[in-house]
């Protein structure tokens, strides 16, 4: 308790660190909050309509969830790269890594556009055999899956944003755009004044509205303000090879960390989705919550990247490295109070939805998986996305990432939940033992600090 205390009062006496925390947490966590919270609000509204509703949206929604990790991938490594260039105030590299950014997550969205519109049927087919889901999941793919593009443009954009402490714009461009999102889904899905009754379809189209707004408001404000974001075509476009290779080198692990880890959870939804509607239904409305509860470890993760970044491109690697200490310490106080939370207000927060007796319990039961490993999960979260990669240690995040889930979950999956036939709340605790096998793993390879480098002057030390 004493080391605990002590701790707590160097953390505080460290004014500058405190200020730059608070400046990229808070408005990171308070996105990541509106976002989920909009999540939330589309479930409670869809499950309005039935559980088979709730299902398929969200295995629907499992194509934007890989989507998602793919440019969650692009945007995080290129993070890497645009934190280290504005510790030395590299404008012009800035530019070039949001063109890269661009040209990758555009494209990648197409990857996933073109089979959703021209067949969204056979797409939902890989989730479910279900036919009354099939048909429902596949009316809402069509129309949201014209988002994604946009999605790609605004997370470019809003990355470069918190790269160089600048977070108030993407939290102001939320607010408008759920605000957007929130009101058509209440008019679409249920028809409202005068609008037709659209049910899943409804909240589909008031998703791609709001992404509209979301993006034209984003690139209205950066533009106005002339800063780091402001860059012109040519600014963007215009590559060496230097910079291509340094970006690729960089960047290309954490696509590869993110996609492979999104494949392998997606295939988690293939075991649930044959698992029946009610366990599809609980999985999706546990998760949905959980985002809710992990928005300040998104904030913590987000403000490790930034920061570490900004101290190693500034070649201050032994600060650096005493930031970092003092995140884990942060991220393990932070886990201690949402585990509380989370087992106070569970049957309160389960109680908001429309389901059966059944569904409620796997869902509470559910939530006390996520209580027991949310130590070992937020530590990945803050270890793997903030420290590892802020340093470009992004292979073996790549590797840890991967193993996690292709070696341990995705056979526990099949065998908990195909084999034995167990309930979901079983096949999500067998699941999760992933996170202890990263947990270990990933405390090793911080401790050999292989990960404190500045990317942009190699030739430091720490």
């Amino acid at each position: 308790m004493i080391t605990i205390s002590k701790r707590m009062k160097t953390i505080a006496e460290d004014k500058a660190f405190i200020h730059k925390t608070i400046a990229i947490t808070i408005p990171v966590a308070l996105q990541g909050l509106l976002n989920t919270t909009l999540n939330l609000v589309d479930t409670v509204m869809i499950g309005q309509l039935g559980e088979t509703t709730i299902s398929g949206v969200g295995l629907a929604n499992k194509v934007f969830f890989v989507f998602s990790l793919l440019l969650f991938g692009v945007v995080s490594g290129s993070s890497i790269l645009t934190a280290q260039y504005w510790g030395k105030r590299d404008i012009a590299n800035i530019r070039r890594v949001l063109g890269m950014s661009l040209l990758i997550g555009v494209g990648a969205s197409f990857l996933f556009l073109i089979p959703a519109i021209i067949s969204p049927t056979a797409v939902m087919r890989i989730f479910t055999p279900d036919t009354n889901t099939i048909e429902i999941g596949a009316s809402y793919l069509l129309i949201v899956a014209i988002s994604y593009p946009l999605t790609a443009i605004t997370n470019a954009y809003v990355t470069l944003l918190r790269g160089v402490n600048e977070v108030k714009t993407p939290v102001i461009i939320t607010i408008i755009a759920i605000f957007v999102n929130v009101i058509l889904n209440y008019i679409l899905i249920f028809g409202k004044f005068g609008a037709p009754e659209l049910g899943a379809a409804g909240a589909a189209l008031a998703t791609l509205i709001a992404r509209i707004v979301e993006t034209s408001a984003l690139l209205f404000i950066v533009y106005r303000k002339k800063g780091a974001a402001a860059a012109h075509p040519k600014e963007m476009f215009t590559f060496n090879n230097e910079f291509i290779k340094k970006y690729f080198t960089t960047v290309s692990p954490v696509i590869a960390n993110e996609f492979m880890w999104g494949l392998g959870v997606t295939i988690y939804s293939l075991v649930y989705g044959r698992m029946g509607d009610a366990a599809v239904a609980s999985i999706t409305i546990t998760q949905t919550v959980e985002q809710v509860l992990m928005v300040i470890f998104q904030g913590i993760s987000a403000a490790t990247a930034v920061i570490l970044g900004n101290e190693m491109g500034a070649n201050e690697l032994k600060r650096a490295d005493r930031y970092a200490s003092n995140f884990i310490f942060l991220q393990f106080t932070f886990t201690l109070i949402m585990m509380v939370v989370c087992f106070v207000i569970r049957w309160p927060v389960i109680g908001i939805f429309s389901v059966s007796d059944e569904v409620a319990v796997a869902i509470s039961r559910c939530f006390l998986a996520f209580i027991l490993y949310m130590p070992f999960k937020m530590f990945n979260y803050v270890n793997i996305v903030g420290i590892l990669r802020s340093g470009g240690d992004t292979k073996f995040a790549l590797f840890l990432d991967c193993s996690g889930v292709w070696i341990i979950g995705i056979p526990l999956a099949f065998l908990g939940g195909l084999f034995f036939d167990l309930p979901i709340y079983y096949v999500y605790g067998l699941v999760m033992l992933e996170e202890i096998y990263k947990f270990f793993l990933g405390l090793w390879r911080y401790k050999q600090k292989k990960w404190l480098r500045n990317l942009v002057n190699i030739s430091s030390e720490v």
